[in-house]
Formats: structure tokens, sequence, C-alpha cells
């Protein structure tokens, strides 16, 4: 039995080829749109529907198999790591996104005001600024 084949099963999932398909490229890296997960997938797999692919997705969000984020403005991105509390920046020139580590460390990170009787467990925090190649493009636009 194949490390994807655990996985699934350890967190409740029947092991189907799509589902091994989208953990594979999921794990792979980065933050992932639908189109570009379905366009992977259907490389290893003969055919898939996006479709199926948003099923595998939603499937794998409420499992705790991959995380959903949506910064303002762009479609929702999926990533594979989840488990901790890491948050995102993201590029406003080209729409880049990388992993941020925990500002303080410690979960919730970012302790609000007011809680309103909330018990806490996360903290979604997004950075926006201009990755380095976009800051070299704006550079060389104003010269």
């Amino acid at each position: 039995m194949s490390t994807g084949e655990e996985l699934l099963r350890t967190h409740g999932l029947r092991v189907t080829r799509p589902r091994l398909a989208v953990l594979e490229v999921l794990t792979g890296g980065g933050h992932l749109e639908v189109d570009d997960i379905a366009r992977q997938v259907r490389t290893r797999l003969d055919s898939v529907s996006t479709q199926a692919v948003y099923d595998v997705l939603a499937a794998f969000s409420r499992a705790g198999l991959a995380r959903r984020i949506e910064p303002a403005g762009s479609p929702a991105r999926f990533e594979a790591r989840v488990g901790d509390n890491h948050h995102h920046i993201v590029c406003r020139g080209c729409g880049a996104i990388a992993d941020v580590d925990c500002a303080v460390g410690q979960r919730p990170c970012l302790a609000p005001g007011e809680n309103h009787g909330f018990t806490l467990d996360e903290a979604e925090v997004t950075f926006w600024g201009l990755c380095p190649d976009c800051q070299v493009s704006r550079l060389a636009d104003t010269a």
C-alpha cells in the first residue's frame, strides 16, 4: 500500500485514482488554483472532470488534508501544508503567494481586542506587497 493510500485511509477517505492524483499534485507544493490542479491531474489520469477535482478538494479540506485560501480578488487556492497556523504573503503585482510562519509562534498568533466569547484556535493573516520580480519590473517602468 502506498503512502498516499495510507494517508487517505487514515483520514477516513476512500482510496480512488482521482484522490491519489490530487494528493500527489498538492504534495508537490504551491498554492494552486483548481484549474491548475485539474490540468496536472489530467496528466496522471486518462480523464477527470473539473467537478471531480472540486469534490476531491472539498473532501480533502473537510478531512484536514488540504487548506483552502482565498486572497482578496483571487480565486480559491489549495495547499497541502495543514496542521499549523502559518500565514501567507501575496504579491499585488503578479499574485504570487508564499508561506509565512506564524508571526508570534503560538496559536492563534494574534489576540483580538475582543473575542466575543469565542474559543480561538486559528488566526488567518494575509500580508500584501510586491514580490522581488514585480519590484524590479516596477522600477524599470518608472525609469
